[in-house]
């Protein structure tokens, strides 16, 4: 295991160079020595999807993948992929144009690109926002905490803490606080506290931030770096689900009737008591338990729904938790979001509604939210709805700066809604919820139900152990 930890060692060294640079008080080593476990590095396999779909190119080199997943055109050099979703099915291709308003083509299809990094049960997806290098999708001397999500955003010598979240956006030197949500252009040099949520553009700026005592309570981190609190406690005690899944290569799922038109992934976690509509869309790591998933609905990689009711087209963003809740039809529940009811008391959240990125609401009891509301923010009771949410109507209505609770805002709340509304639909379309064979409109729903999984293996022994041979897979 000599290799292995030497690799280790030198993606610690790479990313706190660049916090030395910026006099920033932070070592990542410290998070890194307690997180990191070698003999599960060893322990666990990769698998590579593969599919007519999207290109097939897959190579790594002195890297560690174990319990990761791999979609799409990737590549990884020196880096530990630890538990990760490396997801590749939206990357730009080399006959599509970069965007509607640039009308050149791409030279190549897009890749993910990851060097130097350490990604721990970390999640990539998209494709990259960065106008600088539209064929690659950028991972460089980053070293990314649990469950948090990187979303079509370049990072380059960053931490990310845990259950954090960046979004279409490109980072230099950064260190984004645990359970932050951030989608605001370029950021250089810039250290983001836990618990707050920031989304700007030219033509408006949402900010939110939680009280250090919620972030305490829900997803703070102890002197070691690691995290705690209700949420993670919650995800930890899944996690075993999951690591039978990586165990064992031969698993026979179990049977459930299922529409032709929907797709479960064969690393999600499904149990007694669901049922699934047309059109339905269920990721590699997701969680489904006693749940019914209306018609074209999707629940994407570390979700968990849980004794509740999608009604159809409803979107559960990567690492949304549902539990004991309705939630009306097409309702947007953003990244890591966590909704929470009780048995005796639902959780009711009406119809096109949208669920801001990283909104906690935990009730006691009986909670309704009306339909057609933009939520955010920390939600317990009824008392908390008249500060953390507002009808659709009237933000689209606003114009300049107004505060409601902790929330501030600025700009047009017209096309903040409009965005929102737009990624709506571009995730329905993508994942297959308008799926209609005649027209040939499908999604992952669809096209999910075609990949093979292969699976590698690292070294078992010697100075290489957890480390995986040099390996290139393409057509």
């Amino acid at each position: 295991m000599e290799k292995l930890k030497l690799l280790n060692d030198r993606i610690v060294s790479r990313v706190n160079a660049s916090f030395r640079e910026r006099e920033f008080d932070f070592n990542t080593g410290k998070f890194v020595t307690n997180a990191i476990e070698y003999d599960k590095l060893v322990k666990f396999y990769c698998i590579y999807g593969i599919t007519s779909n999207y290109p097939v190119d897959f190579k790594f080199k002195h890297s560690s993948m174990a319990g990761s997943y791999f979609l799409g055109k990737c590549s990884v050099n020196q880096s530990i992929i630890y538990k990760s979703d490396i997801r590749g099915d939206e990357l730009k291709r080399k006959e599509k144009n970069i965007a509607p308003s640039n009308s050149l083509p791409l030279i190549k299809d897009e890749t993910i690109l990851i060097k130097s990094s350490l990604l721990y049960k970390t999640l990539v997806h998209n494709n990259s926002h960065n106008p600088m290098t539209p064929e690659e999708f950028t991972i460089k001397n980053t070293v990314s905490a649990h469950y948090a999500n990187i979303h079509g955003t370049t990072t380059e010598g960053c931490f990310l803490g845990p259950f954090s979240t960046v979004d279409q956006m490109n980072l230099h030197s950064c260190i984004v606080g645990e359970f932050s949500y951030i989608q605001a252009g370029d950021l250089f040099h810039r250290r983001i506290d836990p618990g707050v949520v920031h989304i700007e553009t030219d033509d408006f700026r949402f900010l939110f931030k939680y009280e250090k005592k919620v972030i305490d309570t829900y997803i703070g981190v102890n002197e070691f770096c690691q995290p705690r609190g209700t949420i993670y406690q919650f995800v930890h005690k899944k996690e075993p689900e999951y690591e039978r899944l990586f165990e064992v290569i031969d698993l026979k799922p179990k049977p459930m009737n299922i529409p032709q038109s929907s797709a479960l992934n064969r690393y999600a976690v499904i149990k007694g008591g669901t049922k699934i509509g047309e059109n339905v869309f269920i990721s590699q790591r997701a969680y489904i338990e006693n749940t019914y998933m209306g018609d074209g609905s999707n629940a994407q990689e570390n979700t968990y729904i849980i004794n509740s009711r999608l009604m159809g087209l409803n979107i559960t963003a990567h690492g949304g938790k549902i539990i004991n809740a309705e939630i009306g039809q097409k309702t947007f529940v953003g990244f890591n979001c966590f909704l929470s009811g009780k048995k005796d008391g639902k959780l009711i959240i009406g119809k096109g509604c949208i669920i801001m990125p990283h909104t906690i609401i935990d009730t006691e009891t009986f909670l309704e939210i009306p339909e057609n509301h933009v939520v955010w923010g920390y939600i317990t009771g009824e008392k908390d709805i008249e500060t953390n949410t507002m009808p659709i109507d009237n933000f689209i209505k606003s114009k300049g700066k107004f505060n409601i609770g902790k929330m501030e805002f600025s700009g047009s709340g017209k096309i903040f809604i409009n965005s929102f509304k737009d990624r709506i639909e571009h995730i329905l379309e993508a994942n297959g919820a308008y799926c209609d064979h005649d027209k040939n409109l499908r999604g992952h729903a669809q096209e999910g139900r075609q990949i093979s999984f292969n699976t590698l293996q690292p070294y078992r022994s010697g100075k290489h152990e957890g480390l995986y041979p040099f390996i290139r897979i393409r057509p």
